[in-house]
């Protein structure tokens, strides 16, 4: 599993610059995310996604993104605007912070995945590397709104956007309704 977070070791780059991460700072920042995004990065709102236990790069390029206008949302461009390099690194460092554990339903069965995620995502949701985000526990609606983004170019990625353009629309439910099925659990710090 990907989950080891080594924040004393030199901290986030950011615009150039190394920022070294404050987790403590990061859970005060945090404060403002709580609403949909859960102060343990368990979302509490379906068209938030779960950040608890991403990787702290992944979470800032996100925040970076949302910030310069490249991902667009009307909410985080908003939050996201009004972050400094540092809370970036910080907030992110809170995250990263947490661990999360895939909870499969009864039955669950790997084998059944949905095979185009599987590389990056893992079977059971939990990203098997650093670049993808965990899928467990995900809302189905959010899963299905963020393919159909790629897949239309609404959201911009080099590797997802040809994926989601291979999908029609009942395999892009079938992928949400996989991961959504998985129970999510974030441990904190």
């Amino acid at each position: 599993m990907r989950r080891a977070v080594a924040l004393g070791l030199g901290g986030l780059a950011l615009a150039g610059a190394v920022l070294a991460q404050d987790v403590e700072a990061g859970r005060k920042v945090a404060g403002m995310c709580r609403t949909c995004h859960g102060l343990d990065g368990l979302a509490l709102m379906p068209v938030a996604p779960n950040i608890g236990g991403e990787p702290a790069a992944y979470i800032a390029a996100q925040l970076e993104a949302f910030r310069s206008g490249a991902r667009q949302n009307e909410m985080m461009t908003v939050v996201a605007g009004g972050l400094s390099d540092q809370q970036i690194a910080d907030v992110s460092a809170w995250y990263a912070a947490h661990t999360a554990t895939a909870v499969p339903p009864a039955g669950f069965d790997p084998a059944a995945a949905p095979e185009q995620c599987v590389s990056c995502h893992g079977a059971d949701g939990i990203a098997v590397i650093d670049e993808a985000p965990n899928l467990a526990g995900e809302n189905a609606i959010y899963l299905d709104t963020q393919l159909k983004a790629f897949r239309g170019g609404k959201r911009a990625s080099d590797i997802m956007a040809p994926v989601a353009a291979e999908l029609d629309d009942a395999a892009i439910r079938a992928a949400a309704d996989w991961y959504a099925a998985v129970g999510l659990k974030i441990a904190g710090p």
